[in-house]
């Protein structure tokens, strides 16, 4: 099947901080048009404090560009690559603007989020469209690249992660160690219209398979929202607590929900889940996040042939390759009763 001409690639992401003076501008971007109280944005900002004022999101996604630079490179694709964030600094429409004085016509978005919801999937989409009609008819035409939750990069590069981690723990106990993948929390009722719970659930069961581990958890992290409004559970530190509770001597934490070890992933797990762990006894292993894994690097290469040169669309598991175009109407922003509000995100 033939493919479609592309002469761009645009990475789309979450942003972050580059240090203490942008942490405050960059969560108002963050929280702009939401209902959270300002004390729940300083209790988010401490955590960017705790790290010196700079997320880790903005060195991943340049070490992901420089390897999908190289990799697109011994592949023979001549892609150029442009890098576009929904809350700070290289800004989507700045960045779109960039391409359309360079002359790109037609690009395809890769999004940092393997899963499908609103905020990992549409919302992107929604922030694409706004920055093609600031900058006008002259706008790049973008195409998004499909959710990668059961493409064998993504899901082999974790499966060496999580076995990475498990070498870390002491022979004798390796056989028994539960392994916990995360996931960031969301509200129920954003759930509710994404597939997201059963595409984390997939590729938990892939990674798991793969490494013959029966004793897998899935949990969420990262909540945000106020306590009348139900999340995604259980709770990662409510599990680790319980496997303790069961007799675990170790755990291997698997932050699955994520590609890259942002403040989240070091807040809320490096941090606070280690914090937990020590306190209860409990030896805890925290493995990598795909990152910059040359399996991962690789298969987003095949993503993008897919739809330059029409090649095969690579799934594992019974879910199949999901659909290039969104439906109509997937992953909705959730109705918000009254004193509930959106996710505070983190990058």
């Amino acid at each position: 099947m033939a493919g479609t001409q592309y002469d761009a690639l645009l990475i789309v992401s979450f942003g972050g901080p580059e240090g203490p003076d942008e942490v405050i501008p960059f969560l108002e971007n963050v929280l702009r048009g939401k209902n959270v109280p300002r004390e729940r944005m300083l209790e988010v900002a401490e955590h960017y404090y705790h790290f010196g004022g700079k997320s880790p999101i903005n060195e991943q996604n340049r070490a992901l560009i420089e390897a999908l630079r190289e990799e697109l490179d011994r592949q023979g694709i001549g892609l150029p690559i442009y890098w576009g964030n929904r809350n700070w600094h290289p800004l989507l429409a700045d960045t779109m603007r960039r391409m359309k004085e360079d002359g790109a016509k037609r690009a395809l978005a890769l999004m940092t989020s393997a899963f499908s919801s609103y905020s990992g999937c549409r919302q992107y989409r929604e922030d694409l469209s706004r920055a093609a009609a600031e900058i006008g008819p002259e706008a790049p035409e973008i195409d998004k690249i499909r959710v990668f939750f059961n493409h064998p990069g993504f899901v082999e590069a974790m499966v060496d992660r999580v076995k990475e981690a498990l070498g870390s723990i002491p022979q004798e106990r390796r056989a028994g160690c539960p392994v916990i993948f995360t996931a960031h929390s969301i509200p129920m009722a954003m759930a509710a219209g994404a597939s997201y719970v059963p595409q984390l659930e997939e590729a938990c069961r892939l990674i798991a398979g793969a490494l013959g581990i029966e004793g897998w958890q899935l949990a969420y992290q990262s909540r945000s929202g106020p306590p009348n409004q139900p999340w995604l559970e259980p709770d990662v530190l409510e599990t680790l607590r319980r496997v303790r509770e069961a007799g675990a001597r170790d755990a291997v934490v698997v932050p699955v929900g994520f590609i890259s070890d942002h403040m989240e992933v070091l807040y809320d797990l490096d941090t606070e889940a280690a914090d937990v762990s020590r306190e209860i006894g409990l030896n805890l292993v925290r493995a990598g996040t795909a990152g910059a894994h040359p399996r991962f690097v690789a298969g987003i290469v095949e993503l993008i042939r897919e739809r330059l040169e029409g090649a095969e669309k690579r799934s594992l598991g019974a879910m199949g390759a999901f659909p290039d175009v969104c439906p109509v109407g997937c992953c909705p922003a959730p109705q918000r009763p009254a004193g509930a509000h959106r996710p505070v995100a983190a990058g």
